[in-house]
């Protein structure tokens, strides 16, 4: 459990495409094997401390041949932004994915002073 303490509270989210890969046959598509896509988020605004971070794929083009296989995570997370990575294996193919993410965390505030 993240505790914050007298800190504001920030929230920021947004889409992310991910990729879109059957336009051009490219690896996700047309690949086999171990996979991945990386894609860093920078946050509009900093956060205190490092914020928690809640990802999920908020739209999957993926063809229905073969096994569906996906993992998405956030990586890295910092106080101004995160790596978002999408991974398949095997025989899927992904054509496309959007992923959305949502970070929660402790926010300067405008009464906050330092010594």
């Amino acid at each position: 459990m993240q505790v914050f303490s007298h800190h504001a509270v920030g929230i920021c989210s947004s889409s992310q495409l991910m990729f879109s890969a059957f336009e051009d046959d490219a690896p996700m598509w047309s690949g086999n094997g171990p996979r991945h896509i990386r894609k860093q988020i920078i946050f509009d605004k900093p956060f205190f401390t490092a914020p928690v971070v809640q990802v999920s794929i908020s739209m999957w083009d993926i063809d229905g041949g073969s096994n569906q296989r996906a993992d998405l995570q956030a990586e890295n997370v910092t106080a101004s932004g995160f790596t978002l990575v999408f991974r398949t294996w095997g025989d899927t193919r992904v054509a496309r994915i959007r992923a959305d993410w949502l970070a929660i965390g402790p926010v300067p505030h405008a009464d906050d002073f330092t010594l």
